[in-house]
C-alpha cells in the first residue's frame, strides 16, 4: 500500500484507500532524490558559467566556488541536506521548498505566468462546438475512471515506473488562494462526480453520473446544448476572472465571496472533477487558437483547477492546466487519451426520455464584487495583451529523419534553439530546459543548463566562414552528445540548480550567506533569457506557456514524427522582444543544421 500523499500545502479530504492499484503499486519501491556529490555539483556549475560570462567574470566566479568548495560551511550545509534526505517519513527533501518558492508562494497571476496549453489537431468529424465537447468530457470521464480505481497504469520510461503521486492532485482538485502561500484541495473521487461548465460568465454543474450509469457522449451533448441556450440568454457578473489576479488580490476576493455568501458556489467548483470551458471565439490562425486555449478573455474560466477543457464556437478544442502540484507529463497523457477516445467514439443517438439535468451556480455579486472584477478584468487585459507569441510549424522534417540521421531528437532541438538565440540575441544567453525526475518518489523537474562550451563552439562555427562541413559536423555531434549528458544527469537528479537551492535554503537567518549565492554569476546564470520545455504529441497543433521573464522567451515544443511545432512568447516590453523575430530565426536555424547534416549522419564523422 502506498502512503497517502501529503504536502504541507496541501489539505484533503480523500482517505487512503483512494490511492491503489497498478497506478500505485511501485510508489514504495521508487528510489528518493538523491543529494548529488558536492565537489561534483560545483565543477558542473562552474562548467555551466563559462560559455556564458566574460573571462574575467568566469575567472571571478570560479575563485568563488572553489573557495565555497573548501569551506567548512559548505560541508555543513552538506551534512544538513543530508539529513533532511534522510528524515523518515519525508518523501523528497525538495518537494516542500520547490512547491512553494515555484507555485504556492509565487504572488503573480497564475495566467499568463503559471499555466500552460495544449491546443488540438481539429477533428473534421466535429461540427458542434457541443459535439466536440462531449465526446473529450466522454473520454476525460474514461481516463479519470482508471485514476479512481487505480487501473491506469504508471507512466514508464525504458526501464522502470514512474511516480505516480501526481495523479492525485488532477480530478477534484483545485488550487486556493491564501496569504502568504496558497494550499491545494482535493476531495474525494466517490461522491463528487460532476463536471463544471462555464459560458457567457454563468458557472453550470451536472453530474456525470445516473443512476449508477455514466452518462453517454450523446447524453453529454444535449446536457451542453441546454447549457450553452440557457448561458447564451442572460449576462452575468465575470466572477471567474478574479481568479487571473494577483494570487493575494484574489485572496482577499475569494473571502469577499465568501462573506457575500458564496460559499456552496466555491465548493460546487472547487471540489468538480474538472471544468469545461465554451468559449465563443472562432480563432482562425494558430496564434489565435493558442490565445483563445490559453486564456481567452478570462471571463469564462477558473484558472485554479487543474483541468480546464476548452472547446471554441468552430469545435476547435483544447486544454488549459494550472500548474503548480501536477507537471506536463501526466496531463499529456489524460490530453492524448481524451483525444484519441473521441475520435474513436461513434455518433450515437440519445436514449428516448432523456431529460438533461443540470443546475446554475449563482454568484451573490454585491457591488463591491462587481467592483473587484471590473478591476479584475482590466488588470488581465494589460497582462495578456503584452503576450507576444508566435507558433511555428516547421514541416520539413521531424522525429523520424531525425532520428535516421543519427540524432538524439530533443538535443537536436535544442541545438536549433541555441544556434537561434545566439543570432537572435548575439551571444549565448542562459538557458533552462526542463528534465523530469519523476523516477524518485515525488520528483518533478531539474534544470538542463543547455548552453555549454561545445554548443557555443558549434554555434560559433554555423557562421564562421572559415570553418568547413567537416568541422561543423564535428562539433555538432560533440555538443549533441554533451546535451544528451547533461540531460541524463539532470534527469537523474545529478543537475545543478536544485542542489544549490537545497544549500541556500539551509543557510541559517543568523548566518551570512556564503559568497557563491551573492556573486551575481548566480543571479544571472540562472535568469532565464531562453526558457524551453518539450511536450510531444501527434494530437497537438501547439503546446505553450509564458517566458519566465521579462527579457526572456519561453520556448514549448512539440516532436512530431515528420515536423516540428515550436510555441515562442514573450512580453511586449521596453526590451524589444519580438516573437516572430525569433521564430524566423528558429526556422532558419533548422534549415541550416538539415543542410549540414544532410550531407552525411553526424554519426558518420
Amino acid at each position: 500500500m502506498a502512503s497517502k500523499p501529503q504536502t504541507h500545502n496541501v489539505m484533503s479530504t480523500r482517505e487512503i484507500d483512494e490511492e491503489h492499484g497498478a497506478l500505485f503499486a511501485q510508489q514504495e519501491q521508487l528510489p528518493k532524490l538523491p543529494v548529488p556529490d558536492l565537489e561534483s555539483t560545483l565543477q558542473k556549475y562552474v562548467e555551466s558559467l563559462k560559455p556564458v560570462l566574460s573571462e574575467s567574470e568566469y575567472k571571478h566566479s570560479a575563485h568563488v566556488v572553489a573557495k565555497f568548495g573548501q569551506s567548512a560551511q559548505a560541508q555543513e550545509l552538506q551534512r544538513r541536506l543530508k539529513a533532511r534526505a534522510a528524515e523518515p517519513g519525508r518523501a523528497s527533501w525538495l518537494e516542500e521548498w520547490w512547491n512553494d518558492l515555484s507555485y504556492m508562494g509565487y504572488r503573480d497571476p497564475v495566467i499568463p505566468f503559471v499555466s500552460y496549453h495544449y491546443s488540438y489537431n481539429d477533428d473534421p468529424r466535429c461540427t458542434r462546438a457541443t459535439q466536440r465537447a462531449a465526446k473529450l468530457i466522454s473520454g476525460a470521464i474514461a481516463f479519470r475512471a482508471r485514476v479512481v480505481d487505480g487501473s491506469l497504469e504508471p507512466d514508464t520510461t525504458r526501464t522502470s515506473a514512474l511516480c505516480s503521486h501526481s495523479y492525485n492532485y488532477m480530478f477534484n482538485a483545485c488550487r486556493i488562494p491564501t496569504e502568504p502561500s496558497d494550499k491545494f484541495r482535493t476531495v474525494a473521487y466517490h461522491g463528487n462526480e460532476t463536471i463544471v461548465v462555464v459560458r457567457n460568465s454563468r458557472f453550470f454543474e451536472f453530474s456525470f453520473v445516473r443512476n449508477n450509469v455514466v452518462l453517454s457522449a450523446a447524453e453529454i451533448e444535449q446536457t451542453l446544448e441546454q447549457i450553452v441556450q440557457t448561458a447564451d440568454a442572460a449576462d452575468a457578473v465575470a466572477v471567474g476572472v478574479l481568479t487571473t489576479d494577483h494570487r493575494d488580490t484574489w485572496t482577499r476576493n475569494r473571502r469577499m465571496l465568501l462573506d457575500a455568501g458564496n460559499a456552496s458556489v466555491l465548493q460546487a467548483i472547487e471540489a468538480a472533477a474538472f471544468v469545461v470551458c465554451m468559449e465563443p471565439d472562432m480563432p482562425q490562425t494558430r496564434e489565435e487558437l493558442s490565445h483563445v486555449i490559453w486564456h481567452a478573455s478570462g471571463r469564462n474560466r477558473w484558472f485554479d483547477k487543474p483541468c480546464q477543457f476548452v472547446v471554441t464556437d468552430s469545435a476547435r478544442a483544447g486544454f488549459c492546466g494550472e500548474h503548480s502540484m501536477i507537471d506536463g507529463t501526466p496531463t499529456l497523457r489524460l490530453a492524448d487519451f481524451a483525444v484519441a477516445h473521441s475520435l474513436a467514439l461513434p455518433d450515437g443517438p440519445v436514449p428516448r426520455g432523456f431529460n438533461p439535468a443540470f443546475n446554475e451556480l449563482r454568484f451573490q455579486t454585491p457591488p463591491t464584487v462587481v467592483r473587484a472584477v471590473a478591476q479584475a478584468q482590466s488588470r488581465f487585459d494589460v497582462n495578456v495583451a503584452a503576450q507576444h507569441v508566435c507558433v511555428l510549424n516547421f514541416a520539413a522534417f521531424g522525429k523520424d529523419k531525425i532520428k535516421k540521421l543519427g540524432c538524439s531528437p530533443d538535443a537536436f532541438v535544442q541545438m536549433v534553439i541555441q544556434l537561434a538565440s545566439t543570432r537572435h540575441h548575439g551571444r549565448a544567453r542562459p538557458t533552462y530546459e526542463a528534465s523530469m525526475t519523476r523516477s524518485f518518489l515525488h520528483g518533478r523537474t531539474e534544470t538542463c543548463r543547455s548552453v555549454s562550451s561545445d554548443s557555443v563552439a558549434w554555434c560559433t562555427s554555423m557562421d564562421d566562414p572559415s570553418a568547413d562541413t567537416g568541422r561543423r559536423i564535428k562539433l555538432l555531434r560533440t555538443a549533441l552528445a554533451t546535451h544528451s549528458r547533461l540531460t541524463r544527469e539532470a534527469v537523474n537528479g545529478h543537475g545543478v540548480d536544485r542542489h544549490l537551492l537545497g544549500l541556500r535554503m539551509l543557510v541559517a537567518p543568523t548566518e551570512p550567506m556564503p559568497a557563491i549565492f551573492t556573486d551575481p554569476a548566480y543571479t544571472y546564470s540562472s535568469h532565464w533569457f531562453v526558457s524551453t520545455s518539450q511536450m510531444s504529441s501527434e494530437h497537438l497543433c501547439s503546446y505553450g506557456w509564458s517566458a519566465v521573464t521579462p527579457r526572456g522567451y519561453g520556448i514549448a515544443y512539440n516532436i512530431r514524427e515528420n515536423s516540428l511545432i515550436i510555441h515562442v512568447a514573450c512580453v511586449r516590453n521596453e526590451h524589444g522582444l519580438n516573437s516572430d523575430r525569433f521564430a524566423q530565426c528558429l526556422e532558419a536555424a533548422a534549415h541550416d543544421i538539415a543542410s549540414l547534416i544532410d550531407v552525411k549522419k553526424v554519426s558518420e564523422y
